[in-house]
């Protein structure tokens, strides 16, 4: 009977949420008979609530429209007080129907966590859903029902500023890491009081504007949309997310806000969502800047038969939907569906329930700031560094050493650890790389410090302050980059190059003869081409959050050995992008750097970038072998296993992440060099030998084909298995057949 039992047990708890689900379904029918048409309208509309995020609302009479049903929702209200006090004005109204309360908590909520960026180079999905578990209880805590995240945008243009909010370049990868990010806010599911309501963003292709100038429009053709830019929002659709974003851009020619392809064909057709879409901020209004309606009416006729259900904070639909539906232009029906899917969410919540349910002030208390919290941000952060160069091993620094300076701009910065999107607190707990060097070695070193210069100064003058302190050191360690402010949304830029004079005081820090340490805190991928040359030690360090700076200690001392790869490609120069690894096969390749004449070449430039997606160090050696499959061809309905042996061959235990790439030699379509399909996070210890198992089947070898379908064709593939995309250390052929 055991081997029974799960499949009853599956069986149960499906009848068991048809039921519930049907439950919702009938008080759903039961609240829409008894609103009026204005207050059904006044469920789609969004206001803000606070400045958290955005301007405030200049609107007097914000209180009285709440009390008459014309709101559905409000952002940028957080703390359990303040939610309650608000839900309570909605009590006040007629139907009584509970208040929706949003907040961006993109990378945490009071502990503040890596950006999502740099999350992503940790390549692990169990801690990357746990940071967004920690972010949706200490949210849910505070009387928020909804973020505004995962972003899960596919970036390949680092200029692009919102790089920082999302998982990279890389549609595999960031399709697992938005399955994971919403499993972690939504945790158990909608309604447990630990949980917070997903909202993905942007839908769609947002990460791809035009020449990564924020807001700007996006053109593309539809195997691109389809092959690299919706998989990732499918994959937090299957994870449950209960809402989705549009976006700002058009998408070859119609705004994302009025795109009906997207949000009806695709979204709530194809897909079946039964949740519900929220425009971005304004973007309703903005479809008149886009030339794509004349007037906020027309933009609102376009946006709700779109299948736009919420209208964030364009005063689009409130004035504007009554008069649609009485000219019979938007039918009520249409409207009904939209109310509908943002009650569906309320029901779900328990909000109907008990509006006041996730305001509690003494569950807030508990929560907030918790060690257990804080310990998570730490451990995130660590897994987020990425070593990029550690010759004459360098790296760990000993323990035993007199004297460190601590050189550059951000080396006693606490505020830019935390990155852009993240909550303001007031008291904020913000770990400094100069607080978390003094934490770690305590009275046995000294610590000296010289700013150097500031971010985008022009004049050296701090130089020589900074060479009389580095002099004294055994060791220099600099922090240099970005501050918080210089990515994020709006924050696009045409020079990627670290910014002002930072790289001339690195220079002047490497002429002292000292052992120089680069930690570079930035949200995108910069451009540091003499450092990566010429500097014998260096670590990306993102913006990692509360526990910074004791992460970084961690790392700088071999307390934790770095394990992070990169989610983006590092160009060598803002004339190769947009550069990502997964580039169609040309029909005039280049053969290596040096080979171009008459190739897909530069004149002034190598192809390859400074540093490869997929790439990272380790204090440690990792050596690949003994690749072997289980058979060489494969057909439709089967599966290869693919063996290797992974060995840590140097003297510290630590991580590393096996990548499996494939590529598709030939096809109906033109397929990519090579793409990620696979990975796996390997902790050995010295000297420990793993072996590591991969399946293929015919879904890691689908595309899709000239018909837009999703499908496999037989031939001929090569399996490439390695330890950044490009750095393969095993490899074979096998065959596809019929």
């Amino acid at each position: 009977m055991k081997h029974y039992l799960p499949l009853a047990l599956i069986l149960s708890l499906s009848l068991s949420a048809f039921a519930q689900n049907q439950k919702i379904e009938k008080k759903i029918d039961s609240v829409l008979k008894l609103m009026t048409l204005d207050e059904k309208i006044g469920q789609l509309n969004q206001y803000n609530g606070g400045d958290a995020t955005g301007p405030i609302t200049n609107n007097a009479s914000k209180a009285k429209e709440i009390r008459d049903g014309k709101v559905g929702a409000i952002l940028n209200i957080k703390g359990a007080k303040e939610t309650r006090a608000m839900q309570q004005v909605a009590m006040q109204s007629r139907m009584k129907i509970p208040l929706l309360f949003g907040l961006d908590v993109i990378h945490g909520y009071r502990v503040t966590f890596p950006i999502p960026l740099a999350e992503a180079a940790s390549w692990d999905l169990g801690s990357i859903e746990n940071a967004a578990r920690v972010a949706g209880r200490e949210t849910a805590s505070s009387g928020v029902h909804w973020t505004f995240a995962p972003m899960v945008d596919i970036a390949r243009d680092p200029r692009w500023g919102r790089v920082m909010e999302g998982a990279g370049e890389d549609t595999y990868l960031g399709s697992k890491i938005a399955f994971a990010r919403v499993k972690g806010f939504q945790g158990k599911g909608l309604g447990n009081l630990d949980a917070v309501m997903a909202c993905v963003k942007h839908f769609a292709a947002y990460g791809a504007a035009i020449a990564g100038r924020d807001y700007a429009a996006v053109d593309m053709s539809e195997h691109t949309l389809w092959e690299v830019y919706l998989p990732p929002f499918k994959a937090a659709l299957d994870a449950g997310a209960g809402t989705f974003m549009n976006s700002f851009n058009t998408l070859n020619g119609i705004p994302a806000t009025g795109n009906a392809y997207l949000q009806r064909d695709i979204l709530k057709g194809k897909w079946k969502f039964n949740g519900f879409v929220v425009s971005d901020w304004g973007s309703i209004g903005e479809m008149i800047e886009h030339g794509f309606a004349k007037d906020k009416k027309q933009a609102a006729e376009l946006a709700i038969k779109a299948g736009s259900d919420m209208d964030m904070e364009s005063l689009s639909y409130l004035p504007n939907l009554a008069k649609l539906v009485a000219e019979k232009k938007v039918p009520v029906a249409v409207i009904d569906d939209a109310v509908r899917r943002i009650l569906r969410k309320k029901f779900e919540l328990g909000l109907f329930d008990d509006p006041y349910r996730f305001s509690n002030e003494a569950r807030q208390e508990k929560e907030l700031n918790s060690p257990e919290n804080r310990k998570a941000s730490l451990q995130m952060a660590e897994k987020s560094i990425v070593l990029l160069k550690n010759n004459n091993q360098v790296l760990p620094l000993s323990k035993n050493l007199k004297k460190i300076a601590v050189i550059g701009p951000l080396g006693k910065s606490e505020k830019d650890m935390q990155g852009f999107w993240s909550i303001a607190w007031e008291n904020d707990q913000l770990v400094s790389l100069y607080q978390g060097l003094k934490n770690k070695v305590g009275d046995k070193t000294e610590l000296l410090y010289a700013k150097g210069c500031g971010i985008s100064d022009t004049s050296k003058a701090g130089f020589a302050e900074a060479l009389a302190v580095a002099k004294q050191a055994d060791v220099i360690v600099m922090a240099v980059g970005e501050t918080l402010d210089m990515s994020g949304e709006a924050k696009s830029k045409t020079n990627i190059h670290m910014p002002g004079v930072q790289e001339d005081l690195i220079k002047a820090m490497q002429a002292t003869g000292k052992p120089v340490v680069v930690l570079v805190m930035a949200g995108r991928p910069l451009i540091f081409n003499w450092t990566a040359d010429n500097v014998p030690a260096i670590m990306y360090t993102w913006w990692l959050g509360s526990e910074a700076g004791n992460a970084m200690a961690n790392v700088l001392f071999g307390d934790y050995n770095p394990a992070g790869k990169l989610p983006m490609t590092f160009p060598r120069d803002e004339g190769q992008i947009p550069l990502y690894y997964n580039y169609l096969s040309t029909g005039r390749p280049a053969k290596n750097d040096e080979e171009t004449v008459y190739r897909s070449g530069y004149l002034d430039s190598p192809n390859s970038p400074k540093f490869a997606f997929g790439y990272g160090l380790s204090y440690t050696t990792f050596e690949y072998s003994n690749l072997k499959l289980s058979a060489t061809q494969l057909k439709m309905d089967g599966k290869i296993e693919v063996s290797f042996t992974l060995k840590n061959t140097g003297k510290y235990d630590g991580e590393e992440v096996a990548q499996l790439y494939l590529q598709d030699k030939f096809a109906s379509v033109v397929r990519p060099v090579k793409e990620l399909k696979d990975f796996r996070k390997v902790f050995l210890k010295a000297g420990e030998s793993k072996k590591i198992t991969f399946l293929i089947d015919k879904d890691k070898l689908s595309f899709y084909n000239q018909q837009l379908k999703w499908a496999a064709e037989a031939g001929d593939f090569k399996l490439l298995i390695g330890t950044a995309s490009n750095n393969i250390k095993l490899e074979q052929d096998f065959v596809l057949v019929e």
